[in-house]
């Protein structure tokens, strides 16, 4: 349920460059109370512990509920490698930068190893006292070594022997051999033993290969007769730590095993690249992805049996303070039940959701020219309901093919292996079209993949940018220049997702298509800024960060104010974000409140406001909603003044000051009255969701007993419904 969007922090040039930028206070409005905002890292951990309800969640399928343990764990991982990282370099070289709400980073990692502590705790019972025993219940079995049958323990050996055996590595610590690195998110065995002969005691690290699947599928490998049982076999998993475990006298022939626990370290994976001084961006960025891995550890997780001499001997030996310890009950690392969520179970699962074609673009086998649609109208859509591969991907693959489009522009954030979008651009270059796309290669754990694309389309003849000096490049554009007739007309994608078929089935997103000649004409303006040295910062119908959206937004939220003075009834303010932290926006919302104006918000994630306090807020409404997707589009809605906007950008200082972001406005009025339904739906009194109180709880609703709706599947029947209705 979330992305390393949500997670990645930027840095201010202008200020230490260990400073993320959230944490630089803009001036506020010094009428409003000091004790406004919830801590955003707390706020984040909320967010975490929501995805975890849904694990808890028994109505939902088994290994639905086992997926969203991998997602929390991975959730986790990445909070802890950028955010926690952040803070404590702060602390360690004594920054005094305050959060919002007024605490030290000091103050604030200490709230964190105590939050996640309890919520790492909880996880881990969830997985064995409840997703455990259902997975049971179904015949899949996690098995520890003790309860295989002989025949099958003879099996695994052999298989140890066989498969993993040659890629051991025992590394032995003594005073010729050091303690060896350890590579973050790695699981460790840490292994006393004792020579029989002199009774000595050592310590030796084995690594569990992490090129191979963590879990040994046991049924797969023992083929004991079953008697003639035409019943299928039980599934059985066997965690590899285990099998390496229960095999170390073979990694130590002569030895003793004394004991052995397993562990795992998490490292600082946030890095930078000076964009002034370095003259080959991409080069650069490859050298600081060398030095990630040997960043910094700031977690160090352990079984629950683990020894104080053990434990203390790490800590010393990787340099860990012991508030950094986190220990767990059972596995370590259930990202790996990623592999357990991919059995061949459907009944076990959500119904897969297949997305349909948009039908202004025709069906799936017989597709429309969307060019020739587009000049009769703007289509907007939503994805997953709406296709990407027969939208997005099509409006791009056919301008690659057709001899009357002159040139192609994108911007690509993150894309995917064997990306057909990729692809097309390479096809459109290769038929002598002027192809341009702005590849970020700093987009946060996506670097190397990047790297990789900006060079194939490099060497296919594709003009490859990496846009501006000291901004991120997150926007969602596409335009493409055709010739017709005598005329030039130009053609506009711009979404709120990024252009990636693989999260575009599982990733909420809106996103519009438009022959409009002002967004057309925007969008050139905003080409030409990001590959030159153009330096607009106003546009037609479209607002731009670092310099127009936040401005654009509190000026908007300001004329529902005045409406509302007016006497407009029709004055109101809904968002839809994954992130609501920016602390101009949310005083404008609060001064919206204070002026009576009701103000909705669906936020995804982290959420700094304070809704529901009399005289401040009374007028805030905030929802999160999780599901089979995850809700990612960002919208803005304003009443009184009847616009509404979608876009890339969360209302977070990263994206407002330090990133460049599109939010443009859409006209059309069947259109608006899509994304009328979508904040509908969502807030609608029987829409399954959590509640945000003023005290920072979130609060499951609607109450037991009452009638609930789910905002996914309605809008997977409203999609159905459109499309019937054509």
């Amino acid at each position: 349920m979330s992305t390393a969007d949500d997670i990645e922090t930027a840095t201010l040039t202008a200020l230490p460059s260990a400073l993320p930028a959230e944490t630089v206070t803009p001036d506020v409005d010094a009428d409003l109370p000091e004790d406004r905002y919830l801590n955003r890292e707390l706020s984040w951990l909320d967010f975490n512990s929501r995805v975890l309800a849904l694990a808890e969640d028994q109505s939902m399928p088994i290994l639905e509920r086992t997926k969203f343990l991998a997602i929390f764990a991975s959730n986790l991982d990445e909070f802890f490698m950028v955010r926690v990282a952040g803070l404590k370099r702060r602390d360690e070289t004594g920054l005094s930068v305050r959060s919002a709400d007024g605490r030290s980073p000091r103050e604030q990692l200490q709230m964190i190893a105590s939050r996640s502590r309890k919520i790492a705790g909880r996880h881990a019972r969830v997985f064995l006292d409840s997703v455990v025993p259902a997975l049971a219940a179904e015949d899949i079995h996690i098995v520890e070594w003790d309860e295989l049958t002989q025949t099958q323990q003879s099996r695994l050996r052999q298989h140890f022997h066989n498969e993993l055996f040659p890629v051991l590595t025992p590394l032995a610590v003594d005073p010729a051999h050091p303690f060896p690195y350890i590579s973050g998110l790695s699981l460790n065995l840490a292994v006393t033993v004792r020579d029989r002969a002199e009774g000595s005691e050592h310590f030796a690290r084995v690594k569990v290969p992490d090129n191979v699947n963590r879990f040994i599928r046991v049924d797969t490998i023992d083929d004991t007769d079953r008697d003639e049982d035409t019943r299928p076999a039980p599934t059985l998993f066997l965690p590899l730590e285990n099998l390496i475990a229960a095999n170390l006298s073979e990694l130590f022939p002569g030895m003793e095993i004394v004991d052995h626990h397993l562990f795992r370290v998490t490292r600082n994976a946030d890095f930078e690249v000076d964009e002034d001084r370095d003259e080959d961006l991409l080069k650069a960025l490859e050298r600081e992805l060398a030095r990630r891995r040997f960043g910094s550890p700031v977690r160090l997780e352990v079984g629950d049996d683990m020894t104080e001499h053990m434990l203390e001997m790490l800590l010393r030996e990787l340099d860990v303070d012991p508030v950094d310890v986190v220990q767990i009950p059972g596995l370590l690392d259930l990202t790996a039940l990623w592999q357990v969520y991919g059995l061949d179970r459907p009944a076990l699962k959500e119904r897969p959701f297949v997305p349909k074609t948009h039908p202004a673009f025709g069906e799936r086998e017989t597709p429309k020219s969307i060019f020739s649609t587009l000049r009769d109208g703007d289509v907007l859509v939503q994805h997953p309901y709406d296709s990407f591969s027969t939208s997005v991907q099509r409006f791009i693959e056919q301008a690659a093919a057709d001899p009357q489009v002159l040139a192609i522009k994108q911007t690509l954030y993150r894309t995917s292996g064997d990306s057909p979008i990729v692809n097309a651009l390479i096809d459109a270059a290769a038929a002598g079209k002027q192809v341009v796309a702005l590849v970020e290669l700093k987009a946060r754990f996506d670097e190397q993949a990047n790297i990789k694309w900006a060079r194939k389309l490099e060497q296919a003849g594709v003009h490859v940018v990496y846009g501006l000096v000291g901004l991120k490049t997150h926007c969602k554009t596409c335009l493409v220049v055709r010739r017709e007739g005598s005329t030039i007309r130009r053609y506009c994608h711009i979404g709120t997702g990024n252009y990636n078929p693989k999260t575009a089935r599982l990733y909420e997103d809106v996103g519009l298509f438009t022959a409009a000649p002002e967004v057309g004409a925007d969008l050139t303006d905003l080409f030409n800024t990001l590959t030159g040295y153009s330096r607009k910062q106003e546009y037609r119908n479209l607002l731009v960060a670092p310099a127009g959206i936040r401005k654009g937004i509190v000026e908007r939220i300001e004329g529902e104010i005045l409406a509302k003075a007016n006497g407009d009834t029709r004055a109101r303010v809904q968002v839809k974000a994954n992130a609501l932290v920016d602390e101009k926006v949310i005083d404008a919302l609060y001064r919206a409140s204070q002026a009576g104006v009701p103000v909705d918000v669906m936020v995804r994630g982290i959420c700094a406001l304070k809704p529901g306090i009399p005289g401040l807020s009374e007028n805030i409404v905030v929802r999160s909603i999780l599901g089979q997707f995850l809700e990612h589009s960002r919208i803005l809605h304003f009443g009184a003044q009847d616009e509404y906007w979608i876009g890339s950008a969360d209302m977070m200082h990263r994206n407002l000051d330090r990133r460049v972001e599109v939010m443009v406005q859409v006209r059309d009025q069947r259109l608006v009255a899509d994304l009328q339904d979508i904040f509908d739906s969502a807030m609608d009194p029987r829409t399954r969701c959590w509640e945000l109180r003023a005290e920072g709880r979130w609060e499951a609703r609607p109450a037991a007993g009452e009638e609930v709706r789910d905002h996914q599947r309605r809008m997977a029947q409203r999609s159905r419904h459109h499309f019937e209705s054509k």
